[in-house]
């Protein structure tokens, strides 16, 4: 897209402050009442109009972007649609457009086209000309997109040889740099590594996958509950890879017969992330497969409005939770969000008067006001002898990381009984089955229906996203295939398309899907009794209980996910 000869913002008048100007052009284009224009003007940082907007949380970038090229008839670049010319971005030195937030994304002859996200900002645009002899054209763009774009530029650069000094031990931890100072800290593979993992950090990934195939070593990632391949390193360069992995987990290099785990504990801070990273080998027939767990330290926990959850739901949660005594029980498969709830739930109840305390594998958030104990098998530290030492400590809430075995199942559920709320997980479909596996895990029927207030089962869908959903008329075989009336042929959904905001995938987040069984006389009567899954079901849905379908169908129906995603995640 091609854009205006660049003109200077009108400069303001000599007895009129250059944050007063520019709150006036704002106002002149109708994206602020008055009163949300003074929030905005409280909340600027150096006189830039625009990041008091986005820092109040008053307007998205996008928005402020557009009103502000309609303002100046300026040209509005969608970064994530256009083609950034590798040639325009080495006309201005990277930490230059870094520091000015701007972006140049084509050279002609000797006009420099480039986007800024605050056209009024002159000072800025002053600095530009000083560091350029091109001639500018300004257009303007997102400003979040400008800064994806600049640390894209920051991780191009680093690929062909810049070192990479975001990624550092995070200081009092254990662990080691991804540029240690072992004598190879400049060579290729180390910054093949850096790069690999550095990405993996910025987009946002729970997992890297390095898979060795006959001829090369296939790395991916999960992003949102997906894997997906990010690129093939060559098979002489596999094993290099591979051993540097293992040096910075403090592993044996030499042992490639026999699985390994480790960690390595970095500060992705061009990312913002503070990373605890789990390292484990396998031994596979083409070669040493890794697999790097990434745990984000610098999370805060979520509320259970965060997880997406509906508003009655949520209201449910909140009554179970509310209770002196008793057990909420989180299942679900493996890596859907389970602990994430407990920590959503476990915020709620963090409250002064209370002591809570938890036993974890591994601690994901750190929560303020919360004692957090770490599992240690090799020294004897089971869920179950933690569980014993935790009783003996006067606490009122006790979250359990998972329950695992007999021993921990038991002692969770006589804690329940005996003045205390505890939040756990279990590993099974749906709600119901939670009963059942306690009562084959050797816990009495009794036991279990007197101790559980409730069960939460649960998946993660993917969110589609907001700026390149499309619309459609779902037909009457989609309808029908979903459960729906086949009359329902008016019915507006969403579908994903892919942009660059999404890395052209659909999908940007994840919404938890849940059913919540809550306890009842009727309920703990079929449990103490040993009934099926088919009449806890039964009762569970008579009293209230959705299925994980229905719930899903909801949130198609609003928008928030597809017909797709759903069948992918409950088929």
């Amino acid at each position: 897209m091609s854009a205006l000869p660049y003109d200077d913002p009108p400069a303001p008048p000599t007895t009129q402050s250059p944050l007063a100007f520019a709150s006036e052009i704002i106002a002149a284009t109708g994206l602020l009442s008055a009163e949300k224009l003074e929030l905005a003007c409280a909340s600027a940082v150096g006189g830039s109009l625009a990041e008091g907007i986005r820092r109040a949380g008053l307007a998205s970038s996008e928005a402020v972007a557009r009103s502000l090229a309609r303002r100046f008839r300026l040209p509005l670049i969608d970064l994530t649609q256009t083609t950034i010319d590798f040639e325009a971005t080495n006309a201005v030195s990277l930490h230059v457009l870094k520091r000015l937030e701007a972006l140049p994304y084509e050279l002609d002859g000797n006009t420099l086209r480039i986007v800024v996200a605050d056209p009024l900002n002159v000072h800025r645009i002053d600095e530009l000309r000083l560091a350029t002899s091109h001639q500018l054209q300004l257009a303007v763009a997102s400003r979040d997109d400008i800064l994806a774009e600049l640390q894209r530029l920051g991780r191009s650069a680093e690929a062909f040889g810049a070192r990479i000094e975001e990624l550092i031990v995070e200081e009092g931890e254990e662990g080691d740099d991804l540029e240690a100072d072992d004598g190879i800290s400049d060579a290729p593979i180390v910054r093949l590594v850096n790069s690999i993992v550095f990405q993996a950090a910025e987009d946002g990934a729970s997992d890297i996958h390095f898979e060795p195939q006959e001829d090369s070593l296939l790395v991916r990632v999960r992003v949102d509950g997906v894997l997906r391949e990010t690129q093939r390193i060559p098979k002489r360069v596999a094993i290099g890879a591979t051993t540097r992995l293992k040096v910075l987990a403090k592993l044996d290099i030499a042992e490639r017969r026999l699985p390994q785990d480790g960690r390595i504990s970095l500060n992705a801070a061009a990312a913002g992330r503070m990373l605890d990273v789990r390292v484990a080998t396998l031994p596979t027939v083409d070669g040493e497969a890794v697999v790097m767990r990434l745990l984000d330290k610098s999370r805060k926990a979520p509320t259970l409005e965060d997880l997406g959850m509906s508003q009655d739901l949520r209201a449910r949660v909140a009554d179970v939770i509310r209770k002196p005594t008793g057990a909420l029980l989180v299942t679900g498969p493996t890596g859907l969000g389970k602990s994430t709830t407990l920590y959503a739930a476990l915020a709620e109840l963090n409250k002064p008067e209370l002591k809570a305390i938890t036993v974890e594998d591994p601690v994901e958030y750190r929560l303020a006001g919360v004692s957090q104990m770490q599992i240690n098998t090799k020294a004897g530290l089971t869920f179950a002898s933690a569980l014993r030492t935790i009783l003996r400590s006067d606490p009122d809430v006790i979250m359990v990381g998972e329950i695992r075995d007999v021993e921990t199942a038991k002692i969770s559920i006589e804690a329940a009984l005996t003045g205390h709320f505890v939040l756990s997980t279990l590993h099974t479909n749906d709600a119901p089955s939670a009963l059942t596996r306690l009562n084959e895990m050797g816990v009495e029927p009794f036991l279990t229906a007197s101790a559980v207030s409730a069960v939460l089962a649960q998946r993660l869908a993917r969110r589609l996203c907001g700026h390149c959903r499309e619309s459609y008329n779902p037909t009457p075989e989609e309808l029908a295939a979903a459960g729906l009336s086949t009359d329902l042929q008016e019915l507006l959904l969403y579908r994903k398309v892919g942009c660059g905001r999404c890395n052209r995938t659909g999908y940007k987040g994840r919404i938890a899907l849940a059913q919540l069984m809550v306890m009842n006389e009727e309920l703990e009567g079929l449990a103490a009794r040993r009934a099926s899954h088919d009449e806890l079901e039964r009762a569970a849905i008579e009293n209230g209980m959705c299925r994980l379908w229905d719930d899903g169908l909801a949130r198609v129906e609003q928008g928030v996910t597809s017909l797709e995603e759903l069948g992918r995640v409950l088929s």
